[in-house]
């Protein structure tokens, strides 16, 4: 297995476990670097978490000024749109914190089309990292879908090969769309990782993923094995209830 395994009791625990690690990494980011940067996953695991962090119990453990929110991955929609990832957090957090307009830094859907909606992003992301080396993302929270795919890297699809863009813009049949994703290159040079897996219906793809063989062209979450970073699997004991040791 590639980085550790943390088992909460049920998701209320997982949204606490996660979010000590959010305001932790905050913390010790600004402290080193002054800014902190973090690129958000979609799904209904992590839209629980933003709405932990946005209560007033957890909001005021965070310097949000210093705070910068990026994106993993997207869907070509607009931000109105329900599928929106942006949407969800602006809805479920953004909204509800004290964050500068300037920090949030989006995916620029309005531009229509795939790969110019990557490009751009790209740019952004390199402006705001600098050009040389790789950008190093303070923490990169990821999901895990239950046919093993994580950000928008879908089983069999042609970002999995990707080794020199930072974002791509892909067709992916199974879900009949096109979708905008970090590579998992961007991704691996992230200071931490944190995937957040809930439920039963994700047990065998988590074993599959952390204990089985290594076919990342089928389980495109094995790719992610950072470079120098920490890699963390949160999950709750219904996800986690075939990947424990016996």
């Amino acid at each position: 297995m590639i980085g550790k395994l943390e088992v909460a009791a049920d998701r209320v625990a997982l949204n606490i476990k996660a979010a000590e690690s959010f305001r932790d990494a905050a913390k010790q980011s600004i402290a080193e670097r002054g800014r902190f940067t973090v690129a958000l996953s979609g799904g209904s695991t992590p839209k629980s978490l933003y709405a932990l962090l946005a209560t007033p119990e957890w909001n005021k453990q965070i310097d949000w000024s210093h705070v910068h929110f990026y994106w993993g991955d997207e869907r070509c929609v607009p931000i109105t749109h329900p599928d929106s990832n942006y949407a969800m957090v602006e809805r479920e957090l953004l909204s509800k914190i004290n964050a500068p307009r300037a920090n949030i830094h989006r995916f620029p859907v309005e531009l229509n089309d795939p790969d110019s909606i990557a490009a751009a992003y790209e740019q952004e992301i390199k402006r705001n990292f600098g050009a040389d080396g790789m950008p190093k993302f303070d923490l990169i929270l990821l999901g895990l879908g239950e046919n093993g795919h994580t950000a928008s890297l879908f089983p069999h699809c042609p970002a999995l090969h990707e080794t020199k863009r930072l974002v791509v813009g892909n067709w992916v049949e199974e879900v009949k769309s096109h979708r905008l994703t970090f590579t998992a290159p961007l991704i691996n040079a992230g200071r931490q990782l944190v995937f957040l897996v809930s439920g039963a219906g994700k047990a065998q793809v988590l074993q599959d993923v952390l204990n089985g063989p290594r076919q990342p062209e089928q389980l495109p979450a094995q790719l992610i094995a950072p470079i120098a970073g920490a890699l963390t699997w949160l999950a709750d004991k219904d996800a986690a209830r075939l990947a424990l040791p016996a």
